[in-house]
């Protein structure tokens, strides 16, 4: 092996070693922040809060009112052709 060759895969090395460090740091803070996040479902389900309606309010609002309107037709609609709309 040419030492051309050495230095390149030395650099190569240490940059791929960085990146798998960044992942395995962003791993970790992922699974601290969904321990969090379980205990605060936790923490709401105790205060006598339905967790499935919070996790659906919160899912709600990450979309835009335009899309929340839409799903919302297109759910009414399709409960409709089943038979189940009111």
């Amino acid at each position: 092996m040419s030492e051309i060759q050495s230095d390149v895969e030395g650099i190569a090395a240490s940059h791929l070693r960085q990146i798998i460090e960044r992942i395995e740091r962003l791993e970790e803070e992922r699974k601290s922040t969904s321990d969090d996040i379980r205990d605060v479902y936790s923490e709401a389900k105790g205060q006598g809060f339905d967790t499935r309606i919070l996790r659906k309010v919160i899912s709600l609002r990450r979309k835009s009112r335009e899309d929340r309107q839409e799903e919302a037709e297109l759910l009414h609609l399709y409960l409709g052709a089943v038979g189940e709309g009111s």
